[in-house]
C-alpha cells in the first residue's frame, strides 16, 4: 500500500510537457500533500514536432490547464483552424474540376433533425454535404475567422482548433508547468535505466544528476522508446500492413508578403504515394509530404513536394522524418507508462498525434493510482482503453484511403484492396451502404473520431447510402429544407461580422482577447 509520491517523466517535447501539465494540475504537484512531478529532458535532443495541427479538444485542455489563449496565440505563432480540407483524394470531375471537401469542426446538429438523409435525397440541391449541414465551410472558403475580438478567450461563432509551432508550444508548456503547476525540471541525459528484479524500473542514471528514482516513470522519449521499449522490452506492433505511409519530408516556407492570406484550415493534398500537408501559421507556412517509402523514393518525394510549392522553397533544405507506424503491445508495464511517440504513431492525418497524446495524458491524470497496490488493475484498464483508441484511429484514417477512387498509382490501388482494411471498418461500411451511420455504431466513449467525423468524410468522398424503401422514415422534408436555407442565411449574416483570418490574428497579437 505504499503511496505514490514521485513521478519522473523522461523526455520533453509537446507530449512530455502536456503530460507534466495534466498530471501536475490533477495531482497538485509542488504541494506538501500532492504528487511531485519531475521532468527530465536532454538539452541536445530536439523536439520532432510531428504535425502542427490540432483538433478542438486542445482548446478545452488549454483552458483547463489555465493557459491564456492570448498568450498562446502570441507566443506559439498560432493561427485558428476550422477544418481539414482534402484536395485530390478523389479523381477530378469530368470537366477537370479538382475534387475537394471540408471535414469541419462544427458538427452537424443531429439532436434536433439529422439532415443527412434529406441531403442524400437531394433536398439541399447540388451543395456539398458540409455546406448543407453547416455554415462553417463557407466561412473557410471566404477566408474568415471563426470568432471576433468581442468573443472571450476560447469562444467563437464556430468550433475551432489551432495551427501552432510545436517547438514554441513545448516552451510555453515548460514555463507554465514549472512556474504555475509545480513541476520540477531537470536537464540531463539518461545513460542507463536500472530495473528491479520484477521488471519494474527502479531509477535512471544520468551524469548530471546521478541516480534518479521514482514511483512511476513516464516514457516520452519519442520513437527511441528508451524506457518502455529498450528497458522494459515491451514489443512494438507494426501497422504497416494497414497504414502504408512511413516517411515525411518537411519544410518551413516563408510567406511571399506579410499580407498573404492565411487559410483557417489545414490543406491535405493527395499525391501519388501519400499526401502533402499545408499549414499556415502567422509567420510562415509549415508544409510536408507524408509518403510510403515502398512506393516511391526520397528523391521523387522531394521532387513532388517542391513541385507543389512552386518555387517557394527551392533554396530551403528539407527535413526527413522516418516514422514507426503502430503502437506498443502494452502502454503501461509495471511502473512504466508510455506517452507520445513512444506509445504509438500513425500518420498525422486529421491531427491524430497531439489528439491522442493529449487525451491519454488527461486520462492518466484522471485515473492516477493513489498507491502501488492499485496499479495492476489500472494498468490493465489503461492498456485496454488506449489500444481501443489507437485501433479506432487507424480505422478512421484508413477510411480516407479506402474510399478514394484514385487508381493512378500502386499506392492508391493497394490502399483500396479490402485485404489491407481492418475487418471492423469493412463491417461498418457494409452496414452503412443500406443504413445511415448511427450513434449506436460508436458505443465507446474512448473513440477519438465519432459519428459526425465519419459523416463528413463518408459523404465528402461520395459514399452512397441506398435509402430505397426507407422514405417513410424521413417525413420532415419541409423542415429540412428550411434548415438548409438557414445555414446559407447564417453564413451571409456572419460574413458581415467576421474579419479575414490574418487580420484577426494581427489584432489578437496587438490587443489580446477578452478574458471573460
Amino acid at each position: 500500500m505504499k503511496m505514490i509520491k514521485q513521478v519522473l517523466i523522461v523526455g520533453g517535447g509537446t507530449a512530455g510537457w502536456l503530460a507534466a501539465c495534466h498530471l501536475a494540475k490533477k495531482l497538485q504537484s509542488g504541494s506538501a500533500s500532492g504528487v511531485q512531478i519531475t521532468l527530465l529532458e536532454s538539452a541536445t535532443i530536439p523536439t520532432i514536432g510531428v504535425g502542427e495541427g490540432t483538433v478542438p479538444a486542445i482548446r478545452q485542455s488549454l483552458q483547463y490547464l489555465g493557459i491564456s489563449e492570448t498568450d498562446f496565440i502570441r507566443e506559439c505563432d498560432v493561427t485558428l483552424k476550422q477544418s481539414i480540407q482534402f484536395v485530390d483524394w478523389m479523381k477530378p470531375a469530368a470537366d477537370g474540376t479538382v475534387h475537394r471537401y471540408h471535414h469541419l469542426f462544427d458538427y452537424p446538429d443531429l439532436s434536433s433533425l439529422d439532415l443527412t438523409p434529406y441531403w442524400l435525397q437531394g433536398l439541399a440541391g447540388d451543395c456539398s454535404y458540409a455546406d448543407a449541414v453547416s455554415w462553417q465551410g463557407r466561412l473557410c472558403d471566404a477566408g474568415l475567422a471563426p470568432k471576433t475580438m468581442l468573443h472571450a478567450e476560447f469562444n467563437g461563432h464556430c468550433n475551432y482548433a489551432y495551427h501552432l509551432d510545436a517547438v514554441k508550444f513545448a516552451r510555453l508548456l515548460t514555463r507554465h508547468a514549472t512556474e504555475k503547476l509545480g513541476v520540477k525540471h531537470l536537464l540531463g541525459t539518461v545513460q542507463q535505466v536500472e530495473c528491479a528484479q520484477n521488471g519494474a524500473i527502479a531509477a535512471v542514471l544520468t551524469p548530471e544528476h546521478g541516480r534518479i528514482s521514482a514511483d512511476i516513470f513516464i516514457d516520452c522519449t519519442g520513437f527511441s522508446a528508451l524506457l518502455i521499449g529498450e528497458a522494459c522490452k515491451v514489443p512494438f506492433i507494426a501497422k504497416n500492413d494497414v497504414m502504408f505511409v512511413d516517411s515525411a519530408l518537411a519544410v518551413q516556407v516563408p510567406y511571399a508578403s506579410s499580407e498573404q492570406a492565411i487559410p483557417c484550415y489545414t490543406i491535405a493534398t493527395a499525391r501519388e504515394a501519400g499526401w502533402i500537408w499545408d499549414i499556415g501559421l502567422s509567420a510562415r507556412r509549415g508544409t510536408g509530404y507524408v509518403y510510403a517509402s515502398r512506393y516511391t523514393s526520397d528523391e521523387r518525394a522531394e521532387q513532388v513536394l517542391r513541385q507543389y510549392l512552386q518555387g517557394a522553397a527551392d533554396q530551403l533544405p528539407l527535413r526527413k522524418i522516418d516514422m514507426k507506424v503502430g503502437y506498443r503491445e502494452k502502454f503501461w508495464h509495471h511502473n512504466c507508462i508510455a506517452l507520445g511517440l513512444s506509445q504509438g504513431f500513425v500518420e498525422p492525418l486529421e491531427a491524430t498525434g497531439l489528439l491522442i497524446y493529449d487525451a491519454t495524458a488527461r486520462m492518466l491524470a484522471d485515473l492516477f493510482p493513489p498507491h502501488q497496490a492499485a496499479m495492476p488493475m489500472l494498468a490493465e484498464r489503461f492498456n485496454q482503453r488506449v489500444r481501443l483508441a489507437w485501433d479506432k484511429v487507424i480505422d478512421f484514417i484508413k477510411l480516407h484511403y479506402y474510399l478514394s477512387d484514385r487508381d493512378d498509382s500502386a499506392f492508391w490501388r493497394d490502399n483500396r484492396d479490402p485485404a489491407s482494411v481492418p475487418a471492423s471498418l469493412l463491417a461498418n461500411l457494409e452496414q452503412w451502404r443500406y443504413q445511415l451511420p448511427s450513434p449506436y455504431d460508436f458505443h465507446s466513449k474512448l473513440e477519438v473520431f465519432n459519428l459526425e467525423n465519419y459523416l463528413y468524410v463518408l459523404y465528402g468522398m461520395g459514399f452512397h447510402t441506398d435509402l430505397a424503401g426507407q422514405e417513410y422514415r424521413f417525413g420532415a422534408g419541409a423542415q429540412a429544407q428550411q434548415m438548409f436555407g438557414y445555414y446559407q442565411h447564417k453564413f451571409q449574416q456572419l460574413q458581415s461580422e467576421l474579419l479575414p483570418h490574418r487580420e484577426l490574428i494581427r489584432r489578437v497579437q496587438q490587443y489580446g482577447l477578452q478574458k471573460i
